[in-house]
């Protein structure tokens, strides 16, 4: 009996170990950088880049986030609300998937 209490127990703590790292992955994160377009990436992420970017994303381009420290451009899964940030730096709180964030929103950083 000792030894079945024992069995119960540690399966319902790697179940709940793996239950918890399953919620840990659907957490959200923020990302600190710049919406740009995939095609000119970290070049138009910047002020100056805005109607460039837009020209693009126009032309069927997708809106990007550059992530300044990383330096890497990840995709974003809301192109209208992205849309709305370009050429300000933002602050993107999301979950990341199969390298594009899911976005819950987009902000302006200030300063």
């Amino acid at each position: 009996m000792k030894r079945y209490t024992s069995f119960v127990a540690l399966v319902v703590l790697v179940v709940a170990g793996a239950l918890a790292y399953a919620g840990d992955a659907e957490k959200s994160a923020r990302w600190s950088g710049w919406i740009t377009d995939e095609n000119c990436g970290a070049k138009n992420a910047n002020a100056d880049g805005k109607a460039c970017a837009l020209k693009c994303a126009k032309n069927g381009a997708k809106l990007v986030l550059y992530v300044e420290g990383d330096k890497k451009l990840v995709g974003l899964d809301d192109q209208e609300e992205a849309m709305k940030h370009v050429g300000v730096p933002v602050t993107v709180t999301g979950t990341l998937q199969d390298g594009v964030i899911k976005v819950q929103k987009i902000e302006e950083r200030k300063g």
